[in-house]
């Protein structure tokens, strides 16, 4: 800012000098004192000036309506969404949402930096504010190939860059607790820059806890119980509750929440398809759950706004005050939270729904081409067993959590599986497409329900190989074929024919198109799976299934290396 700048903001703050934008009959979210105010909101050079008796020529009667602060998800995957940086920045911006902490650790693990450099150019094409964070975790873990390495040496130059917040969620716990020296190194880079440390953390506990928090990583998404939640915040850490399309823990959560450590609380969605967005909203539903679970409205707001700028540094947003981002959202009360009108920096980017910003796309040509697949055939896909009873992987419901069974399997006389219609056991395989190494691992899955055909993803967590599940290899074959031949995204098929396909050119993650025609193509997809395939109707087949991969979420599960035990961290023999 420059001195004439500054003299023009502190001129309209006090009165000399007239605002761009004044927001007339406002009731003012105050986060800081935990009340509403009465007052209009002047607004100049993309920053509030002040909250008080204020005229313009540009003026907007917000007829009685709350004002708060721009929302802020503290953690969440762009990739996940399913579309590009800028299309999802449409679908949330009109719902508040003016910041998002972002971690691209998806498209690192395929891409590596250059997926990094990807999102943060298409993340300036969106109004919406993309905070982005450098990936600590490709790999996430030893046990999966990916396709690339981003290791402490690596980091150093991406890190200071200033489109970068800080590092990304660290998931390899068992290394930050056992003092593993390339770990440690990845710290190391990101405290010497300054910059924050995101967490992931599911299940630890006691001394392993302390010895996680005492590298000063701020946060943990991971909490699915109120225990869980006040032992992180006793160690100083943030704990963000997460309301996502998978995985549902904000209502648990809540009844942890007082007015003493709610400064400590965080909204995050983490995964959020565009189907939850346009049914039920971001974090204005986050905003209604509090309220319909008696939580304050106001410490609600400040967990969606103030406490998120706080934690990540954030000194220019988080509240409706002078000097501040002019980040703000008109909601019609304080209980449904209807968003009616969104600013960005003082400029109008939302109105009743509907995005105003011209859309923008930027090319993808550097995304695409990231499936190399090698000796793939339906041989690969015989499991043999040398035992009738085999360890399984079990969905379990509300969640990506699995759990390690035994069960009684058939075996033809080669010893090889077979499927058992009036068993719910199916194959479930990884097919690495990344290095060229030619790896298939097959497994065993319980409670997805599939008894037709099969479902390919080329969108597995973290690693995002192929992942395929159904009840005979040639359909499962000619899936994941169909899948390589589309560039990536979902197939679902049946007796050698696709019944439902989207393709996702962008590293095999993202569509490039829009976010309804994202939740059509899913809808259709969810339609056949139910309907046709028979997944069963508590499972979300393709969320679901592309977390059955992800080595570093309890049990168990399958990377291309092969059937993981998480809780042990070690491999294990499918035979029990």
């Amino acid at each position: 800012m420059e001195r004439k700048d500054l003299k023009h903001l502190i001129d309209v703050a006090a009165g000399r000098e007239e605002a761009d934008l004044v927001i007339k009959n406002a009731k003012v979210v105050d986060v800081y004192n935990g009340q509403v105010i009465e007052g209009d909101i002047a607004v100049v050079d993309g920053l509030i000036a002040g909250v008080g008796d204020y005229s313009a020529g540009n003026e907007l009667d917000a007829e009685g309506q709350y004002a708060t602060p721009g929302f802020i998800d503290s953690h969440i995957h762009i990739e996940s969404s399913y579309v590009s940086p800028e299309e999802l920045g449409r679908l949330v911006v009109p719902h508040g949402t003016t910041t998002i902490i972002a971690d691209p650790h998806e498209i690192a693990n395929v891409c590596g930096l250059k997926g990094l450099d990807y999102m943060i150019d298409a993340s300036k094409e969106t109004a919406l504010d993309v905070q982005m964070m450098l990936p600590s975790c490709v790999p996430a873990t030893p046990f999966e190939h990916a396709g690339c390495t981003i290791d402490a040496e690596a980091m150093k130059a991406p890190i200071k860059r200033e489109e970068v917040l800080g590092l990304g969620e660290f998931m390899n716990f068992p290394g930050v607790i056992n003092g593993f020296d390339d770990v440690l190194d990845k710290l190391i880079v990101a405290k010497n820059a300054g910059k924050p440390i995101d967490g992931h953390s599911p299940g630890v506990s006691g001394n392993a806890l302390n010895a996680y928090a005492s590298a000063q990583i701020k946060t943990d998404h991971e909490c699915s119980t109120v225990e869980e939640m006040y032992d992180r915040i006793a160690r100083g850490m943030y704990v963000l509750l997460r309301q996502g399309s998978a995985c549902h823990d904000l209502k648990e959560l809540l009844k942890g929440v007082t007015p003493t450590n709610s400064k400590r609380c965080l909204f995050c969605a983490d995964d959020c398809q565009p189907k939850t967005i346009l049914s039920i909203g971001h974090l204005d539903n986050h905003l209604r759950i509090c309220v319909e679970e008696k939580i304050d409205p106001i410490m609600a707001i400040q967990m969606a706004t103030l406490n998120a700028a706080e934690c990540f540094g954030l000194k220019d947003r988080g509240a409706i005050a002078p000097g501040l981002k002019a980040d703000i959202v008109l909601v019609d009360n304080l209980t449904d939270f209807t968003v009616q009108k969104v600013w960005v920096d003082g400029e109008m980017v939302a109105d009743k729904g509907d995005y105003l910003p011209e859309i923008k796309r930027h090319d993808i040509a550097s995304t695409k081409g990231s499936f190399k697949v090698k000796d793939f055939s339906v041989e690969k896909l015989k499991l043999v067993i040398q035992s009738e009873k085999a360890h399984v992987i079990n969905i379990l419901p509300g969640g990506v959590v699995t759990s390690k069974e035994v069960v009684e399997i058939a075996r033809n006389s080669d010893n090889e599986f077979v499927y058992n219609k009036e068993q719910d056991v199916v194959k479930v395989a990884v097919v690495e497409r990344h290095q060229n190494t030619g790896n298939v691992a097959v497994a065993l899955l319980q409670g997805y329900g599939i008894k037709q055909g099969a479902i390919a993803l080329s969108v597995a967590h973290d690693s995002h190989n192929i992942i395929v599940v159904g009840v005979n290899d040639k359909d499962m074959a000619f899936a994941v074929e169909s899948l390589i031949s589309q560039d990536g995204g979902i197939v679902l098929v049946n007796d050698g024919q696709v019944l439902e396909s989207m393709p996702m050119p962008i590293a095999g993650l993202m569509s490039d198109q829009s976010g309804e025609w994202v939740d059509a193509r899913l809808t259709a997809i969810h339609e056949k799976a139910h309907d046709v395939l028979s997944v069963s109707p508590d499972v979300e087949p393709v969320m679901t299934l592309c977390f059955m991969s992800l080595a570093v979420i309890p049990e168990i599960k399958l990377t291309d290396m092969g059937l993981f035990d998480v809780t042990k961290f070690d491999f294990i023999s499918i035979e029990a």
